[in-house]
């Protein structure tokens, strides 16, 4: 029998899927592929940049996203405790960022997001479609 997707997994996915999309085309930017464009006074302006090792971090970074998706589409557990990680990560690096200064309504998204996407993959259900006990 199928294991059943919980309908927060699949948004997960979407979303990771669409970092993977943005992480692509930085990819492209940096590499000359793909132009940024900036539109000012009816006029457009077109940019080029171009990085070698900043296109090669922004490919690693598709990558991995890619392999976010294809984790939480399938339900793979490595994908569950990637995100978990993560979540926890980005809490402890909001909460030093916080302590260096910088103003709790600066960072208080990235705790309310962080925080959800944590209490989300811990509910006994979504554990329960990831297999993890």
């Amino acid at each position: 029998m199928e294991k059943s997707r919980p309908f927060g997994v699949t948004l997960m996915a979407i979303l990771a899927g669409l970092g993977a999309i943005a992480a692509i085309i930085h990819t492209l930017q940096l590499l000359h592929l793909w132009p940024i464009s900036l539109t000012f006074g009816g006029a457009e302006f077109k940019f080029f940049t171009f990085n070698i090792f900043g296109a090669i971090l922004w490919g690693v970074l598709a990558l991995i996203w890619i392999w976010v998706v294809m984790g939480l589409w399938n339900l793979n557990p490595s994908a569950w405790l990637f995100v978990v990680v993560m979540a926890i990560l980005n809490l402890i690096l909001a909460g030093v960022t916080i302590l260096g200064a910088t103003a709790w309504q600066d960072m208080m998204w990235a705790i309310v997001i962080n925080v959800v996407i944590l209490v989300y993959c811990l509910l006994p259900g979504t554990k329960d479609a990831f297999e993890i006990e």
